[in-house]
């Protein structure tokens, strides 16, 4: 099997080095790609933006599978324009992807489902906006409508803190397109947990649960980021709880996303807050998360080719079953080393030094039990520099998540560069919580 991965950034490198532990896959492709995928991957120098040029390229390349990591070629089109070529894709259509590219549509379609979310109301006008701040108090939540790469999201603790986030979306525009309507949603309280599930369109397979670190600073400080480390399993998330999560929010989604002729093809993201209630959805998204991807992959033994190419053809076998984890790699932990000044104005250009102390993600067969997946890197010359907020992402696999923090922790410390910025608590809610 002849893969193309879309993308160039940690989760996609994650995505590149389970494939390739596939036996399956006797050619893997990458566009654009990155300087650690490019150790697994015949990189093309195509931007995952250039909807033309990658599907050209998949056809040029005669690729049995095109696998989409990015939400914005999705939002935009690119699994729609793929599959109209012939080429068989795992993502969802532009239709189905409006659950992540429209923040109103998908409350919309929950509230039309009946599926347990926090009630948020949309607006395009700053002064209606702030007078529903106003009325409700905090803390509550500001989002804007579209993508936003991470940055569209404020948990604010004041009512001062949401309407000045209400100013920089709507009188700034700070956003441009994707902040010109927001929403402002109550602020759920409980424990946020990741769920993923790849489906195709009809039935699904679920990914171990995992739980991401949002704020930059330890204690669950700081500004939101994109993620800043997670963690996988989840013990919160045990089979009685997962049941509930599937009847009550995953089949729903699915099913109406079929019954309203857009099935959903690809790797749907769940977002959850555990509230005292029970599960609700915090956001969806959909693709795999970044990140998460580094933890709930790794953990997979090899065989996940073949599963996404039966997803995107819409034949997932009843009773299939994921790969199961190699003995010792049960659980995954992830660091996120980021670049100084993240989120807000991150400085690159930085060398990296200490990668060349671990082997590169194994190739086959078992993964290596400590795994570096490159986010935001590049080469200049033959040095290795920084050209990202999130630079690294340093994976530890082990029998339970001590062994994994152990690992990871062990391989971050190691690695350097000026003004390295990482959180030192990454699982230790996940800790606390084991029986």
């Amino acid at each position: 099997m002849k893969v193309l991965v879309v993308g160039g950034g940690g989760r996609e490198h994650a995505i590149a080095s389970a494939l390739a532990r596939d036996p399956a896959v006797t050619a893997l492709l990458a566009a654009p790609g990155n300087p650690g995928i490019a150790r697994l991957a015949r990189c093309l120098p195509i931007a995952a933006d250039d909807l033309p040029g990658l599907v050209a390229a998949a056809e040029r390349e005669r690729v049995d599978l095109v696998v989409v990591g990015p939400e914005a070629p999705l939002v935009r089109g690119l699994a729609d324009r793929l599959r109209g070529a012939g080429i068989p894709t795992f993502g969802p259509s532009a239709a189905a992807a409006r659950l992540e590219g429209s923040k109103a549509f998908a409350k919309t379609f929950m509230r039309e489902h009946g599926i347990p979310t926090a009630e948020a109301e949309a607006f395009t006008d700053p002064s209606a906006a702030a007078a529903r701040v106003r009325e409700l108090g905090a803390p509550i939540v500001i989002k804007a409508d579209g993508l936003a790469a991470g940055k569209g999201v404020v948990v604010a603790g004041t009512v001062a803190e949401a309407l000045a986030a209400i100013d920089r979306f709507l009188v700034a525009a700070s956003l441009g397109p994707a902040g010109a309507r927001i929403l402002v949603e109550r602020c759920m309280i409980g424990e946020e947990v990741t769920l993923f599930a790849l489906s195709d369109g009809e039935r699904w397979l679920l990914l171990p649960p995992a739980q991401d670190h949002k704020r930059l600073e330890d204690g669950d400080e700081g500004p939101n980021t994109g993620g800043m480390g997670a963690c996988a399993p989840v013990p919160l998330v045990d089979s009685a709880l997962q049941a509930e999560i599937e009847a009550s929010i995953l089949a729903p989604t699915i099913e109406g996303l079929r019954d309203a002729g857009t099935p959903f093809i690809g790797c749907l993201y769940l977002g959850l807050m555990l509230e005292a209630d029970g599960p609700r959805v915090v956001e969806y998204n959909v693709r795999l998360g970044d990140p998460e991807a580094q933890v709930v992959l790794p953990v997979l033994g090899p065989g996940l080719a073949q599963v996404l190419a039966a997803a995107a053809a819409g034949a997932l076998p009843r009773g299939a079953a994921l790969p199961p984890s190699v003995p010792g790699c049960e659980a995954a932990a992830c660091v996120v080393l980021a670049a100084p000044g993240y989120p807000a104005a991150p400085v690159l250009g930085q060398p990296i030094r200490g990668l060349e102390r671990f082997p590169a993600v194994h190739e086959a067969g078992a993964p290596a039990p400590i795994q570096i997946f490159h986010a935001g890197t590049a080469r200049r010359g033959e040095d290795l520099v920084t050209a990202g907020g999130r630079v690294l992402g340093v994976t530890g696999l082990g029998r339970d998540l001590p062994e994994a923090l152990a690992r990871a922790y062990q391989a971050a410390e190691a690695i350097e560069f000026e003004g390295k910025q990482m959180r030192r608590d990454i699982g230790q809610r996940c800790l606390a919580r084991r029986v």
